[in-house]
């Protein structure tokens, strides 16, 4: 009779433990969920923050010179900066898709001249 009662025991162990998982897995995946949102919120206040500074820039500028220079200074320079993090952005970007001679392209061809007999290859 003990024995009768055993996969039966198995089976609700298992869907015991599966349950307790779950409801681990919803408590994490709410909390990873809530940080990002929160990680997303910083982000929208950071970028408010910059901008103010940027008036800020504008306002001290203003204080020295004419209001359409200060204005004028300020956006100029964050345009630099702009094209100065494009440029390096764009070399990034040709350094990491250049091919390379000695790279995987050229080892699985030197691998199919091997299996193929062709060419040198060390036995």
């Amino acid at each position: 009779m003990l024995l009768g009662e055993l996969p039966g025991q198995i089976i609700a162990l298992v869907k015991a433990e599966l349950d307790a998982f779950k409801a681990e897995v919803a408590g994490k995946a709410k909390n990873i969920g809530l940080g990002i949102g929160l990680f997303a919120v910083a982000g929208v206040f950071a970028f408010l923050a910059v901008i103010v500074l940027i008036a800020l820039g504008v306002i001290a500028l203003a204080l020295v010179l004419p209001l359409w220079l200060a204005t004028l200074i300020v956006a100029v320079s964050l345009l630099l900066i702009a094209a100065i993090l494009v440029f390096v952005g764009v070399n990034r970007v040709k350094a990491g898709t250049a091919p390379d001679p000695e790279g995987i392209a050229a080892s699985i061809r030197h691998d199919v001249d091997a299996f193929k007999g062709v060419g040198e290859y060390e036995h």
